[in-house]
C-alpha cells in the first residue's frame, strides 16, 4: 500500500505544536487532516500525523487513538491561544491523567519511560507532555503566525526571537507583497 504525503504546509515543528497545525487554511479555507480531506480516511490522515512526528512505531493509528488526539489537540488550542484559561489548563490536565513518566535505570545510567493504562492515549498525552516542556523552557516562543488568515503555530528558535510568520516563504512572503503594494498605490 502507498504511503500518502503529508498534505500540510507546515510540518516539524513541536509535537504539541504539529499537532495544533493539523488544521490549517487553504484557499481561504480552514482544513484539518483529521477531517478525511485528500482522499484519505480521519485515520489515515492519523497516520499520517504519526508518521511526520516520530510516533508511528510505538501508537497505532486508530479510531480510539484519534478521538483522545482530538481532545488534547482541542485543550492545546484552548491553552495556547490563552494561557491564563483555567479550564484550559484543566483539559489539558485531564489528558495528562491518562499517562505518567517512570524513572528507570538503564545500562547507560538514569532513564525514563512513559507509561499508559491505555495506549490509545500515548499520542495526546505525549503531545501535551511536550506542551509543558515548551512552557517549562521558552512559554513567551511559542507563537502564532501574524498572518491574520493564517492558524498555524511555531516555537520562534530564531536568535533573537523576533520570528513572525510560520514561513516566510508564505505567510511573510505575502505580507511583504501587500505592504509593497499598498505603498505603490498610495504614490
Amino acid at each position: 500500500m502507498a504511503t500518502a504525503a503529508d498534505p500540510r504546509p507546515l510540518t516539524g515543528e513541536p509535537v504539541s505544536l504539529d499537532l495544533l497545525n493539523t488544521r490549517w487554511t487553504q484557499d481561504g479555507e480552514v482544513t484539518d487532516l483529521f477531517a478525511g480531506a485528500f482522499g484519505l480516511t480521519r485515520v489515515e490522515g492519523l497516520a499520517i500525523w504519526l508518521r511526520g512526528t516520530g510516533l508511528a512505531d510505538r501508537f497505532r493509528a486508530d479510531a480510539a487513538t484519534l478521538v483522545h488526539l482530538l481532545t488534547a489537540r482541542e485543550s492545546l488550542a484552548r491553552g495556547v491561544a490563552d494561557p491564563a484559561d483555567e479550564s484550559a489548563r484543566a483539559l489539558v490536565d485531564a489528558v495528562l491523567e491518562h499517562g505518567r513518566i517512570r524513572a528507570t535505570l538503564t545500562p547507560e545510567g538514569p532513564g525514563e519511560r512513559t507509561e499508559f493504562e491505555d495506549p490509545t492515549w500515548g499520542p495526546a498525552w505525549t503531545a501535551a507532555r511536550d506542551y509543558l516542556e515548551l512552557l517549562g523552557t521558552s512559554p513567551g516562543r511559542i507563537r502564532t503566525c501574524a498572518s491574520e488568515s493564517c492558524v498555524l503555530h511555531f516555537h520562534d528558535t530564531s536568535r533573537n526571537g523576533t520570528r513572525r510568520w510560520c514561513s516566510m516563504s508564505t505567510c511573510g512572503n505575502r505580507a511583504k507583497a501587500s505592504r509593497h503594494y499598498a505603498r505603490t498605490r498610495v504614490r
